[in-house]
């Protein structure tokens, strides 16, 4: 299962989900519901933040 600690694994997720996402386009608000509709995901999702979010939004963009 993935928390929001495993920001890689979600990014790495994410980025082979929408593998033609224009990066400028993507918001916060994205990265989150695209991570708790994920299968695996399972986590409080009162922990997500704007720090958590941009880590996963980071790593994203560093595996393109």
């Amino acid at each position: 299962m993935l928390t929001w600690e495993d920001t890689y694994l979600i990014a790495k997720k994410l980025r082979e989900q929408n593998p033609d996402m224009d990066l400028e386009e993507v918001s916060l608000d994205m990265i989150f519901q695209w991570t708790i509709n994920l299968s695996d995901f399972s986590d409080n999702l009162e922990l997500a933040n704007e720090s958590i979010l941009m880590a996963i939004f980071q790593k994203w963009i560093e595996e393109v």
